[in-house]
Order: C-alpha cells, then structure tokens, then sequence
C-alpha cells in the first residue's frame, strides 16, 4: 500500500494512476452552471460588498485571509447548512483507492453531518495566486474528488472547486470520468454565476444524489 497526500498529485498522475479521463463537454457541468437559481437584493448586496473588499487587496492575501474574507462567506450566504448536511472547513480526508491510500487536509467540503463531516460530496482547495509550489490546485481536489467517490459507495457524481486567488473553477467527477469549467473570475460579474452555483449545489446534492 502506497500512501501519498492530495499535495502530491497532479493530473496526469491521478489519470495514470486510476484510469481518470478527463471530458470537454459534460453535461452535469452545464447543468450545474445553467441552473436555475436567483439572487435578491439581500444577497447582491453583500455579494458586491464582498467583491469590494477583494478589489482593494484580495490578489495580495494569502489563504487564510482568501478563505476567511471572500470565500467562506460567499459560500456561508448560499444557505448550504442545515440538519442533514454542512460546510466543514479544514477537515482531514482519506480513503484506499486500489494500491493508493490518499490522505490529507481538504480546506472546504460539503458532506452530510451537523457536527463532524460523514459522507463528502463537494471537495473544495484554495491558493492565493502565486502557487508556490504547494502542487497542483485541480490535482489535489481531484484526489479529494476521487476519496469522496470512494466513500459514497453509490457511484454518485462527486463535486468540486479550486480557488486560486480570485479565480475559480468547478469540476465534476463522474465514475472515472472529470470534467473542469471554464474560469469565473470574482472581480466581475462571474461573481454571481459563481453564487447561483453555490446555491444550486444544495439542491443537486438533495436531488441528484439522493439524500434522505
């Protein structure tokens, strides 16, 4: 048994490893993005005032600040928890997929559970925008995708987001298939897009996969 972190995987390692292909056209994906969510004046507003404090510094934060003052609070105002599932944060993950035992610290996720995180739906990662070298951003999500996947047990699509400064991307993992987006910048009015499917994520987890 091999152990490895999600910080250590990149894509092309993940599809050799596991027989991953990754799509151009998914239609869970398109869905996802096309939904049919709307925001009020409520959630505008705040949606703009957050913006506002990301155009005065957020490309110079680092990922505490990233999650504490733009990212947690967008997805906290998407109304995700409540008595069956919730948004965790800085939970640790891990799974054995084959000959690999995958483990680390996942910074967002959806999973069912009040208090402690059970089954995983949505894996989230974020880095300001000089990466560093702390990997590679889609690769560590989708190592989080492909744990989540596992311990679904269903074969259900598994959902995820990788956040580099201000730019965000959603993918979807479906049986040994990924697909990503397109880019959603937040400093203009991608943020929205980004919100409804924050929104929509709550009902294609109740819908789609079924929860109970």
């Amino acid at each position: 048994m091999t152990k490895v972190t999600f910080k250590e995987w990149d894509l092309d390692k993940l599809e050799e490893a596991f027989n991953l292909t990754q799509r151009w056209e998914c239609s869970l994906l398109e869905q996802w993005e096309n939904n049919n969510e709307q925001i009020d004046e409520t959630e505008k507003n705040l949606l703009l005032k957050l913006q506002k404090t990301a155009h005065r510094g957020g490309r110079a934060w680092n990922e505490v600040e990233l999650e504490n003052k733009f990212i947690s609070p967008l997805i906290v105002a998407a109304n995700i928890d409540d008595e069956k599932i919730g948004y965790f944060l800085e939970r640790p993950l891990s799974g054995i997929i084959g000959d690999y035992e995958l483990s680390g610290t996942v910074d967002g996720m959806i999973a069912t559970g009040v208090r402690n995180p059970h089954i995983p739906y949505f894996c989230f990662h974020e880095y300001k925008r000089a990466i560093e070298n702390q990997g590679s951003p889609d690769g560590q999500v989708l190592a989080a995708m492909l744990v989540a996947r596992e311990l679904n047990q269903n074969n259900t699509p598994i959902y995820g987001l990788f956040v580099v400064g201000l730019v965000w991307n959603f993918m979807v993992l479906n049986g040994n298939e990924y697909c990503i987006s397109r880019t959603f910048i937040a400093d203009n009015d991608d943020i929205f897009t980004i919100f409804k499917m924050m929104k929509a994520l709550k009902q294609i987890i109740y819908a789609e996969l079924e929860i109970k």
